[in-house]
């Protein structure tokens, strides 16, 4: 059995998605490898299937080398997001003093929401979204209030505008909680969707707080816009991380970036909240974003390379799904409506992302593949699956040649 390429820092410019054999990804304990039986090909949960970039882990070395586990210290975290901002984004009055790390990118979140909302209050999402929005907000004694996005899968600003209606008069102090880019549909916001959302708050007295965890896995044709750097964004929050780039969701710490508006209200954050995040967990997340731009590159065009094989094997194997090839992240939201699958009542309603119902449970039952089921990710769920392409060619292959076998499989013969 192979095992991890040495050359996986990029100094042989190796694609990082083709480093890692299958044998080697079944030794892995996370859950995306533990979750189903070995005989599945996991395509779901938000795990890339690459070996650490090589800056991450001599970090990590160093510190377990030197015992250096105890309690976290300093800026260099949101030092080094800074640098990265500046260089990738151009955000250049990205400030260090506006910033306050939390243990990951949703406790900051819903640590954001206790700052500019109230318990009752209502939270603003574009459906079908990310999942835990639903939990999350829900948990914290928030109601969610749903803007569908459009039938472009991109935000759409007469539902905004009255979602935000709706929003203020269930209580006093609303939230929109935007995610830029988009989980599931790989929609990057551009500048002027993002000043409409920022207008549209203003008028209607809406505080935004944007999850960016997916920022810097925009791919070629796009370029991500931090809400932040928005006209009319001031008194809005951002929450980001290096976990989804980098894949390192098991070593927490998250950073939470106020407009120059609100940094009075981030001033207000529960000091034991800063304690969560792990050591090693900001130092992994400094290492990536000061010094991983290099592995991230190779890991760009290895997703921009899965992107369009995504595009040749549906078109192959599974002409009847659809799908708008993302624009950013590793996910793509297959619509599988015209497959004509039996219909299955899924067991929970949306951020109940353990419960498999339609698509992805059929294709986990009769091809061995394991997607994320659409209906947890809220209106507009229904009938679709969200697939993970951050693996490498040869999984990404057999696992859609898997499922339109099993497609065919069903059709009757004679």
């Amino acid at each position: 059995m192979a095992g991890p390429d040495p050359s996986a820092d990029g100094s042989a410019a190796r694609n990082p998605l083709t480093v890692l054999t299958l044998d080697d990804l079944r030794q892995r304990s996370s859950v995306k490898w533990r979750m189903h039986p070995p005989d599945v090909l996991p395509l779901w949960v938000a795990e890339q299937d690459v070996p650490l970039a090589a800056p991450v882990a001599d970090v990590l070395r160093r510190a377990v080398d030197l015992g250096d586990t105890g309690y976290s210290h300093g800026t260099a975290y949101a030092e080094a997001l800074g640098e990265f901002a500046a260089g990738r984004w151009g955000w250049q009055d990205f400030q260090v003093d506006r910033t306050s790390v939390v243990p990951d990118v949703m406790m900051g979140v819903v640590e954001v929401l206790r700052l500019v909302t109230g318990p009752g209050d209502a939270v603003v999402v574009c459906s079908p979204v990310y999942p835990p929005f639903y939990a999350f907000v829900e948990h914290a004694d928030r109601r969610v209030v749903e803007a569908p996005l459009g039938p472009d899968l991109r935000m759409d600003p007469a539902a905004l505008d009255e979602a935000f209606r709706r929003a203020r008069a269930c209580g006093s102090r609303p939230a929109f909680l935007l995610c830029n880019p988009h989980n599931p549909t790989g929609v990057v916001h551009r500048r002027d969707e993002l000043e409409a959302v920022a207008e549209l708050a203003r008028r209607h007295g809406v505080r935004v707080v944007s999850d960016e965890i997916h920022a810097p896995l925009v791919l070629p044709g796009a370029r991500f816009t931090p809400y932040l750097t928005v006209s009319g964004a001031e008194d809005a929050f951002a929450l980001t991380s290096a976990s989804k780039a980098w894949n390192l969701a098991g070593l927490k710490a998250a950073l939470a970036v106020a407009g120059p508006e609100a940094t009075a209200d981030l001033r207000r954050m529960p000091e034991e909240v800063s304690h969560g995040p792990s050591h090693l967990g900001v130092l992994a997340h400094t290492a990536a974003f000061r010094a991983g731009g290099p592995w991230l590159d190779l890991l760009l065009d290895g997703l921009d390379a899965n992107r369009t094989l995504l595009e040749t094997l549906l078109a192959k194997h599974l002409p009847a799904v659809t799908h708008r090839p993302p624009e950013g992240t590793y996910l793509a939201w297959l619509d599988c409506t015209r497959l004509g699958l039996p219909a299955e009542e899924p067991a929970g309603g949306p951020g109940v992302a353990s419960d498999l119902a339609g698509p992805a449970k059929w294709f986990l039952d009769h091809a061995r593949v394991a997607l994320s089921s659409g209906h947890v990710f809220g209106t507009g769920g229904a009938g679709f699956a969200r697939l993970n392409f951050a693996t490498s060619p040869a999984i990404l292959t057999e696992a859609v040649t898997r499922m339109g076998r099993a497609v065919d499989a069903r059709r009757p013969t004679g």
